[in-house]
């Protein structure tokens, strides 16, 4: 996804980090893409990763 801003942070962000986060976001893409070609529904997809990342925040402040 080219068209994301890059993170920032008061101190730089490791090599490692940036790496992580690429990787987590090419990860991402190509599964909405192969879920897509797959003929699941644009709902189906959306609410799959926002129930993840519901879960995931509810884990953070937990």
């Amino acid at each position: 996804m080219s068209n994301v801003t890059r993170l920032r942070h008061a101190l730089p962000m490791s090599p490692d980090i940036n790496k992580a986060v690429s990787d987590l976001d090419n990860a991402i893409a190509n599964a909405v893409s192969a879920a897509k070609a797959a003929g699941l529904p644009q709902g189906l997809v959306v609410s799959l990763l926002h129930g993840h990342a519901q879960a995931q925040t509810n884990i953070m402040v937990s």
